[in-house]
Protein backbone atom coordinates (compact mmCIF):
# COMPACT_ATOMS: atom_id res chain seq x y z
CA UNK A 1 0.00 0.00 0.00
CA UNK A 2 2.70 2.28 0.71
CA UNK A 3 4.29 1.82 -2.57
CA UNK A 4 0.80 2.49 -4.51
CA UNK A 5 0.67 5.70 -1.72
CA UNK A 6 4.09 6.88 -3.47
CA UNK A 7 3.38 6.10 -6.94
CA UNK A 8 0.47 8.35 -7.02
CA UNK A 9 2.16 10.87 -5.14
CA UNK A 10 4.85 11.11 -7.65
CA UNK A 11 2.18 10.91 -10.16
CA UNK A 12 0.69 14.19 -8.64
CA UNK A 13 3.88 15.94 -8.77
CA UNK A 14 3.57 15.99 -12.77
CA UNK A 15 0.17 17.33 -12.70
CA UNK A 16 -1.20 20.43 -13.24
CA UNK A 17 -4.07 21.92 -11.16
CA UNK A 18 -6.73 20.62 -14.18
CA UNK A 19 -5.18 17.33 -14.45
CA UNK A 20 -5.60 17.14 -10.82
CA UNK A 21 -9.07 18.03 -10.66
CA UNK A 22 -9.75 15.33 -13.53
CA UNK A 23 -7.87 12.64 -11.51
CA UNK A 24 -10.41 13.59 -8.42
CA UNK A 25 -14.04 13.06 -10.73
CA UNK A 26 -12.67 9.08 -11.14
CA UNK A 27 -15.56 6.96 -9.78
CA UNK A 28 -16.18 3.47 -10.07
CA UNK A 29 -20.12 2.69 -10.64
CA UNK A 30 -22.05 2.55 -7.71
CA UNK A 31 -23.80 -0.95 -9.20
CA UNK A 32 -20.43 -2.45 -9.60
CA UNK A 33 -19.26 -2.13 -5.60
CA UNK A 34 -19.73 -5.31 -3.91
CA UNK A 35 -21.92 -5.11 -1.09
CA UNK A 36 -19.83 -5.50 1.16
CA UNK A 37 -17.94 -2.07 0.59
CA UNK A 38 -21.27 -0.32 -0.33
CA UNK A 39 -21.48 1.08 3.26
CA UNK A 40 -17.65 2.27 2.74
CA UNK A 41 -18.83 4.17 -0.41
CA UNK A 42 -21.32 5.90 1.50
CA UNK A 43 -19.36 7.37 4.20
CA UNK A 44 -16.90 8.49 1.62
CA UNK A 45 -19.73 10.32 -0.05
CA UNK A 46 -20.83 12.04 3.10
CA UNK A 47 -17.03 12.92 3.18
CA UNK A 48 -17.04 15.02 0.02
CA UNK A 49 -14.58 12.75 -1.63
CA UNK A 50 -16.65 12.67 -4.84
CA UNK A 51 -17.14 15.86 -5.52
CA UNK A 52 -15.03 18.77 -4.76
CA UNK A 53 -16.43 20.08 -1.66
CA UNK A 54 -13.83 22.22 -0.53
CA UNK A 55 -13.07 24.49 -3.10
CA UNK A 56 -12.11 27.55 -2.46
CA UNK A 57 -14.94 30.05 -2.36
CA UNK A 58 -14.43 33.76 -2.49
CA UNK A 59 -13.19 35.26 0.66
CA UNK A 60 -11.13 33.68 3.65
CA UNK A 61 -11.82 30.29 5.19
CA UNK A 62 -12.83 30.19 9.07
CA UNK A 63 -11.44 27.69 11.89
CA UNK A 64 -13.79 25.07 10.89
CA UNK A 65 -13.46 24.65 7.36
CA UNK A 66 -9.61 23.54 8.51
CA UNK A 67 -11.08 21.12 11.29
CA UNK A 68 -13.64 19.79 8.79
CA UNK A 69 -10.72 18.78 6.54
CA UNK A 70 -8.68 17.76 8.91
CA UNK A 71 -12.21 15.07 10.34
CA UNK A 72 -12.66 14.34 6.65
CA UNK A 73 -8.43 13.38 6.17
CA UNK A 74 -8.46 11.32 9.04
CA UNK A 75 -11.82 9.40 7.66
CA UNK A 76 -10.07 8.79 4.20
CA UNK A 77 -6.96 7.42 5.96
CA UNK A 78 -9.50 4.63 8.10
CA UNK A 79 -11.43 4.19 4.38
CA UNK A 80 -7.61 3.08 2.90
CA UNK A 81 -6.88 0.99 5.29
CA UNK A 82 -10.05 -1.04 4.97
CA UNK A 83 -10.52 -1.58 1.63
CA UNK A 84 -9.26 -4.49 -0.43
CA UNK A 85 -5.18 -3.74 -0.87
CA UNK A 86 -4.61 -2.52 -4.59
CA UNK A 87 -7.98 -2.39 -5.13
CA UNK A 88 -9.08 0.40 -7.66
CA UNK A 89 -11.23 1.81 -4.63
CA UNK A 90 -7.91 1.96 -2.88
CA UNK A 91 -6.02 3.99 -5.50
CA UNK A 92 -8.47 6.66 -6.07
CA UNK A 93 -8.56 7.15 -2.09
CA UNK A 94 -5.46 7.51 -2.02
CA UNK A 95 -5.55 9.95 -4.95
CA UNK A 96 -8.30 11.81 -2.95
CA UNK A 97 -6.55 11.77 0.58
CA UNK A 98 -3.55 14.21 -1.11
CA UNK A 99 -6.21 16.27 -3.15
CA UNK A 100 -7.48 16.68 0.73
CA UNK A 101 -4.20 17.37 1.89
CA UNK A 102 -3.35 19.72 -0.53
CA UNK A 103 -6.35 21.48 -0.25
CA UNK A 104 -5.45 21.96 3.63
CA UNK A 105 -2.23 23.23 2.86
CA UNK A 106 -3.67 25.74 0.89
CA UNK A 107 -5.24 27.00 3.16
CA UNK A 108 -2.43 26.84 6.26
CA UNK A 109 -0.24 28.67 3.37
CA UNK A 110 -2.48 31.60 1.67
CA UNK A 111 -0.36 33.68 -0.85
CA UNK A 112 -1.80 37.13 0.16
CA UNK A 113 0.33 39.80 1.33
CA UNK A 114 3.80 37.59 0.80
CA UNK A 115 6.83 40.23 0.32
CA UNK A 116 8.70 39.79 -2.56
CA UNK A 117 12.20 40.27 -0.57
CA UNK A 118 12.62 39.23 2.82
CA UNK A 119 16.29 39.29 4.69
CA UNK A 120 16.81 36.97 7.45
CA UNK A 121 20.36 35.79 9.07
CA UNK A 122 21.94 37.61 5.90
CA UNK A 123 19.82 36.07 3.77
CA UNK A 124 18.27 38.03 0.94
CA UNK A 125 15.15 35.80 0.21
CA UNK A 126 13.37 36.27 -3.02
CA UNK A 127 9.89 35.24 -3.85
CA UNK A 128 10.00 32.70 -6.78
CA UNK A 129 7.48 32.81 -9.41
CA UNK A 130 8.25 29.49 -10.94
CA UNK A 131 4.97 26.88 -10.83
CA UNK A 132 7.44 23.76 -10.31
CA UNK A 133 6.98 21.04 -7.97
CA UNK A 134 10.62 19.31 -8.06
CA UNK A 135 11.98 21.38 -5.93
CA UNK A 136 12.84 20.70 -2.02
CA UNK A 137 12.17 23.11 1.45
CA UNK A 138 15.74 23.16 2.85
CA UNK A 139 14.34 23.21 6.35
CA UNK A 140 11.62 20.89 6.28
CA UNK A 141 12.81 18.89 3.82
CA UNK A 142 9.64 17.89 1.97
CA UNK A 143 8.06 18.85 -1.75
CA UNK A 144 7.66 22.29 -2.17
CA UNK A 145 4.20 22.15 -3.83
CA UNK A 146 5.03 25.12 -6.19
CA UNK A 147 0.90 25.04 -7.55
CA UNK A 148 0.06 26.50 -4.42
CA UNK A 149 2.48 27.11 -1.72
CA UNK A 150 4.60 29.92 -1.66
CA UNK A 151 8.17 29.81 -1.37
CA UNK A 152 11.40 31.56 -1.48
CA UNK A 153 15.29 31.71 -2.71
CA UNK A 154 17.87 32.95 -1.10
CA UNK A 155 19.81 34.86 -3.83
CA UNK A 156 23.28 34.60 -2.29
CA UNK A 157 23.70 30.75 -0.95
CA UNK A 158 20.57 29.62 -2.96
CA UNK A 159 18.72 28.08 0.10
CA UNK A 160 15.16 27.29 -1.21
CA UNK A 161 12.30 27.00 2.14
CA UNK A 162 8.53 27.36 2.07
CA UNK A 163 7.30 30.58 3.20
CA UNK A 164 5.71 29.24 6.40
CA UNK A 165 9.62 27.70 7.24
CA UNK A 166 11.34 30.81 7.09
CA UNK A 167 10.61 32.09 10.68
CA UNK A 168 12.20 28.46 11.80
CA UNK A 169 15.51 28.88 9.80
CA UNK A 170 18.49 29.10 12.11
CA UNK A 171 21.48 28.86 9.30
CA UNK A 172 22.68 32.09 8.26
CA UNK A 173 23.65 32.86 4.52
CA UNK A 174 26.45 30.57 3.75
CA UNK A 175 28.02 33.67 1.21
CA UNK A 176 28.42 35.93 4.25
CA UNK A 177 30.63 32.96 5.50
CA UNK A 178 32.55 33.08 1.87
CA UNK A 179 32.70 36.83 2.22
CA UNK A 180 34.33 36.98 5.66
CA UNK A 181 36.30 33.79 5.67
CA UNK A 182 37.77 32.74 2.57
CA UNK A 183 39.30 29.87 3.40
CA UNK A 184 39.86 25.84 2.56
CA UNK A 185 39.41 23.40 5.71
CA UNK A 186 42.61 21.62 4.33
CA UNK A 187 42.65 18.81 6.88
CA UNK A 188 41.78 15.57 5.40
CA UNK A 189 38.22 14.90 7.05
CA UNK A 190 39.17 16.59 10.63
CA UNK A 191 36.80 13.95 12.64
CA UNK A 192 36.38 14.68 16.29
CA UNK A 193 33.57 12.16 17.28
CA UNK A 194 30.30 11.90 18.11
CA UNK A 195 31.06 12.12 21.86
CA UNK A 196 32.92 15.57 21.23
CA UNK A 197 29.41 16.53 19.46
CA UNK A 198 27.05 15.60 22.22
CA UNK A 199 25.60 12.99 20.23
CA UNK A 200 24.03 15.90 18.41
CA UNK A 201 23.47 17.13 15.03
CA UNK A 202 26.44 20.12 14.54
CA UNK A 203 24.53 22.33 13.38
CA UNK A 204 20.60 22.15 14.55
CA UNK A 205 21.81 19.75 17.70
CA UNK A 206 19.45 17.40 17.25
CA UNK A 207 20.17 14.00 19.30
CA UNK A 208 21.37 11.46 16.58
CA UNK A 209 23.41 8.33 16.72
CA UNK A 210 25.40 5.52 14.40
CA UNK A 211 22.49 3.37 15.07
CA UNK A 212 19.85 5.71 13.86
CA UNK A 213 18.07 6.12 16.82
CA UNK A 214 16.19 8.62 17.47
CA UNK A 215 18.55 9.76 14.21
CA UNK A 216 20.90 8.77 11.59
CA UNK A 217 23.55 10.20 12.34
CA UNK A 218 25.60 10.96 8.64
CA UNK A 219 29.66 12.44 8.55
CA UNK A 220 30.44 15.28 6.41
CA UNK A 221 33.69 14.48 4.77
CA UNK A 222 34.69 18.18 4.60
CA UNK A 223 34.49 19.10 8.15
CA UNK A 224 34.71 15.68 9.67
CA UNK A 225 31.76 16.46 11.73
CA UNK A 226 27.88 14.39 12.28
CA UNK A 227 24.94 16.04 11.15
CA UNK A 228 21.31 14.40 11.17
CA UNK A 229 19.49 13.51 8.11
CA UNK A 230 17.68 16.93 7.80
CA UNK A 231 21.04 18.95 7.61
CA UNK A 232 22.51 16.44 5.71
CA UNK A 233 20.98 14.86 2.44
CA UNK A 234 23.80 12.86 1.32
CA UNK A 235 24.53 15.56 -1.36
CA UNK A 236 28.41 14.85 -2.85
CA UNK A 237 31.24 17.72 -3.54
CA UNK A 238 34.94 17.47 -4.52
CA UNK A 239 36.91 18.10 -1.24
CA UNK A 240 39.67 20.71 -1.17
CA UNK A 241 42.15 19.01 1.01
CA UNK A 242 41.85 15.98 -1.00
CA UNK A 243 42.76 17.68 -4.10
CA UNK A 244 45.77 19.41 -2.67
CA UNK A 245 47.25 16.58 -0.67
CA UNK A 246 46.21 13.58 -2.55
CA UNK A 247 45.20 14.45 -6.15
CA UNK A 248 41.92 13.12 -5.91
CA UNK A 249 39.00 14.39 -7.55
CA UNK A 250 36.28 11.63 -6.40
CA UNK A 251 32.95 13.50 -4.81
CA UNK A 252 32.41 12.68 -1.20
CA UNK A 253 29.29 12.79 0.81
CA UNK A 254 29.01 16.71 2.61
CA UNK A 255 26.22 18.03 4.78
CA UNK A 256 24.45 21.11 2.85
CA UNK A 257 26.19 23.76 4.16
CA UNK A 258 29.13 22.59 3.30
CA UNK A 259 27.72 21.82 -0.12
CA UNK A 260 26.64 25.48 -0.47
CA UNK A 261 29.65 26.51 0.44
CA UNK A 262 32.14 24.41 -1.88
CA UNK A 263 29.72 25.36 -4.55
CA UNK A 264 30.18 29.33 -3.37
CA UNK A 265 34.45 29.03 -2.96
CA UNK A 266 34.74 26.99 -6.12
CA UNK A 267 35.83 29.55 -8.55
CA UNK A 268 37.86 31.76 -5.84
CA UNK A 269 41.64 31.82 -5.91
CA UNK A 270 42.74 30.93 -2.59
CA UNK A 271 44.71 27.87 -2.65
CA UNK A 272 48.39 29.17 -3.15
CA UNK A 273 50.05 25.40 -3.68
CA UNK A 274 53.28 26.10 -3.41
CA UNK A 275 53.13 26.73 0.31
CA UNK A 276 50.61 24.08 1.03
CA UNK A 277 51.83 21.31 -1.00
CA UNK A 278 55.11 21.94 -2.86
CA UNK A 279 56.04 18.58 -3.97
CA UNK A 280 52.60 18.06 -6.13
CA UNK A 281 54.65 20.22 -8.89
CA UNK A 282 57.03 17.37 -8.50
CA UNK A 283 54.35 14.43 -9.81
CA UNK A 284 51.61 16.23 -11.33
CA UNK A 285 52.96 17.41 -15.09
CA UNK A 286 50.07 19.45 -15.78
CA UNK A 287 50.64 21.80 -12.56
CA UNK A 288 53.96 22.68 -14.07
CA UNK A 289 52.76 22.65 -17.57
CA UNK A 290 49.94 25.44 -15.96
CA UNK A 291 52.55 27.07 -14.08
CA UNK A 292 54.59 27.54 -17.59
CA UNK A 293 51.86 28.86 -19.06
CA UNK A 294 50.59 31.54 -15.93
CA UNK A 295 54.99 32.96 -15.72
CA UNK A 296 54.36 33.29 -19.92
CA UNK A 297 51.04 35.40 -20.03
CA UNK A 298 52.22 37.40 -17.12
CA UNK A 299 55.68 38.40 -18.99
CA UNK A 300 53.42 39.14 -22.08
CA UNK A 301 50.95 41.53 -19.84
CA UNK A 302 53.38 44.69 -19.94
CA UNK A 303 53.15 44.42 -24.14
CA UNK A 304 49.37 44.62 -24.00
CA UNK A 305 48.63 47.39 -21.43
CA UNK A 306 50.74 49.28 -23.39
CA UNK A 307 49.40 48.56 -26.67
CA UNK A 308 46.75 50.89 -28.14
CA UNK A 309 45.81 47.64 -30.08
CA UNK A 310 45.84 45.15 -27.90
CA UNK A 311 43.79 47.53 -24.98
CA UNK A 312 41.57 47.86 -28.42
CA UNK A 313 40.97 44.25 -28.69
CA UNK A 314 40.53 43.50 -25.42
CA UNK A 315 42.96 40.42 -25.61
CA UNK A 316 43.53 40.36 -21.90
CA UNK A 317 39.50 39.82 -21.59
CA UNK A 318 39.99 36.38 -22.70
CA UNK A 319 40.71 35.79 -19.13
CA UNK A 320 38.27 37.46 -17.49
CA UNK A 321 36.60 34.24 -15.96
CA UNK A 322 40.31 33.69 -14.25
CA UNK A 323 41.03 37.12 -13.58
CA UNK A 324 43.71 36.19 -11.10
CA UNK A 325 45.83 34.38 -14.10
CA UNK A 326 46.89 38.13 -15.24
CA UNK A 327 48.20 39.25 -11.49
CA UNK A 328 49.94 35.94 -10.07
CA UNK A 329 50.85 32.77 -10.94
CA UNK A 330 50.66 30.64 -8.14
CA UNK A 331 47.45 31.14 -6.43
CA UNK A 332 44.81 28.63 -7.80
CA UNK A 333 41.02 28.16 -7.50
CA UNK A 334 39.18 24.57 -6.85
CA UNK A 335 37.62 25.02 -10.52
CA UNK A 336 41.14 25.42 -11.74
CA UNK A 337 42.36 22.18 -10.11
CA UNK A 338 39.17 20.26 -11.72
CA UNK A 339 39.64 21.65 -14.62
CA UNK A 340 43.68 20.70 -14.83
CA UNK A 341 43.27 16.97 -13.68
CA UNK A 342 40.11 16.75 -16.81
CA UNK A 343 42.67 18.37 -19.36
CA UNK A 344 40.16 21.45 -20.12
CA UNK A 345 42.34 24.24 -18.96
CA UNK A 346 45.48 22.88 -20.64
CA UNK A 347 44.02 23.07 -23.61
CA UNK A 348 42.28 26.87 -23.37
CA UNK A 349 45.72 28.44 -21.85
CA UNK A 350 47.46 27.04 -24.97
CA UNK A 351 45.26 28.52 -27.29
CA UNK A 352 45.06 32.06 -24.79
CA UNK A 353 48.80 31.80 -24.54
CA UNK A 354 48.95 31.09 -28.76
CA UNK A 355 46.96 34.24 -29.32
CA UNK A 356 48.89 36.39 -27.13
CA UNK A 357 52.01 35.62 -28.77
CA UNK A 358 50.46 36.24 -32.15
CA UNK A 359 50.00 39.04 -31.52
CA UNK A 360 53.37 40.45 -29.86
CA UNK A 361 55.56 38.72 -32.84
CA UNK A 362 53.48 38.75 -35.79
CA UNK A 363 50.89 40.80 -35.92
CA UNK A 364 51.68 43.76 -33.72
CA UNK A 365 54.59 46.34 -35.03
CA UNK A 366 54.48 48.64 -31.94
CA UNK A 367 55.02 45.22 -29.45
CA UNK A 368 57.72 43.50 -32.02
CA UNK A 369 59.68 46.24 -31.80
CA UNK A 370 60.09 45.84 -27.88
CA UNK A 371 61.49 42.81 -28.72
CA UNK A 372 65.82 41.82 -28.20
CA UNK A 373 68.82 41.19 -29.93
CA UNK A 374 70.93 38.47 -27.90
CA UNK A 375 73.87 40.61 -26.82
CA UNK A 376 75.84 37.91 -26.20
CA UNK A 377 76.65 36.04 -29.77
CA UNK A 378 74.23 39.40 -31.72
CA UNK A 379 72.05 36.45 -34.05
CA UNK A 380 69.30 35.10 -34.56
CA UNK A 381 65.65 36.58 -34.54
CA UNK A 382 64.31 38.54 -32.10
CA UNK A 383 63.65 37.92 -28.28
CA UNK A 384 61.15 37.85 -26.10
CA UNK A 385 61.04 36.89 -22.44
CA UNK A 386 58.20 34.21 -23.08
CA UNK A 387 59.90 32.75 -25.43
CA UNK A 388 60.96 29.04 -24.76
CA UNK A 389 64.58 29.11 -26.02
CA UNK A 390 65.53 32.23 -23.89
CA UNK A 391 66.61 33.07 -20.27
CA UNK A 392 66.03 36.51 -18.86
CA UNK A 393 68.74 37.80 -16.17
CA UNK A 394 66.90 38.23 -13.11
CA UNK A 395 68.57 41.98 -12.46
CA UNK A 396 67.78 44.11 -15.37
CA UNK A 397 65.50 41.87 -17.48
CA UNK A 398 67.46 41.43 -20.54
CA UNK A 399 66.58 38.30 -22.69
CA UNK A 400 69.05 36.54 -24.48
CA UNK A 401 69.41 32.64 -25.56
CA UNK A 402 68.96 30.29 -22.74
CA UNK A 403 72.46 28.37 -23.91
CA UNK A 404 74.36 31.80 -24.71
CA UNK A 405 73.35 32.92 -21.07
CA UNK A 406 74.60 29.57 -19.15
CA UNK A 407 78.00 29.07 -21.54
CA UNK A 408 78.79 32.54 -20.96
CA UNK A 409 81.35 33.23 -18.21
CA UNK A 410 80.86 36.68 -17.78
CA UNK A 411 78.39 38.90 -16.06
CA UNK A 412 75.41 39.84 -18.35
CA UNK A 413 76.49 42.93 -20.83
CA UNK A 414 73.68 45.04 -19.74
CA UNK A 415 74.22 44.68 -16.01
CA UNK A 416 77.76 45.22 -17.18
CA UNK A 417 76.74 48.67 -18.80
CA UNK A 418 74.26 50.06 -16.02
CA UNK A 419 77.04 49.44 -13.50
CA UNK A 420 79.88 51.24 -15.66
CA UNK A 421 77.76 54.25 -16.13
CA UNK A 422 76.67 54.55 -12.44
CA UNK A 423 80.26 54.78 -11.64
CA UNK A 424 81.11 57.25 -14.30
CA UNK A 425 78.36 59.18 -12.75
CA UNK A 426 79.78 59.11 -9.23
CA UNK A 427 83.13 60.02 -10.74
CA UNK A 428 81.67 62.86 -12.18
CA UNK A 429 79.98 64.43 -9.43
CA UNK A 430 83.08 63.72 -7.04
CA UNK A 431 85.35 65.75 -9.64
CA UNK A 432 82.67 68.17 -9.62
Amino acid sequence: MTTVMCMKLACMTECTRQGIACMLTRTVPYATVPSFQKQDLNRTMDLGLAEDHFSRPVGSFVASDIEQLKLAIEECKKLILELPEHSERQKDTVVKLIHLRLKLQELKDPEEDEPNLRILLEHRFSKEKSKSVKQTCDKCSTIIWGLIQTWYTCTGCYYRCHSKCMNLITKPCVRSKVSHQSEYELSICPEIGLDRQDYRCAECRTPISLRGVPSEARQCDYTGQYYCSTCHWNDTAIVPARVIHNWEFEPRKVCRSSMRYLALMLSRPVLRLKEINPLLFNFVEELVEIRKLRQDILLMKPYFITCKEAMEARLLLQLQDRQHFVENDDMYSLQDLIDISSGRLSCSLTEIHTTFAKHIKLDCERCQAKGFVCELCKEGDILFPFDSHTSVCHDCSAVFHRDCYYDNSTTCPRCARMTERKQDDISDVKEA
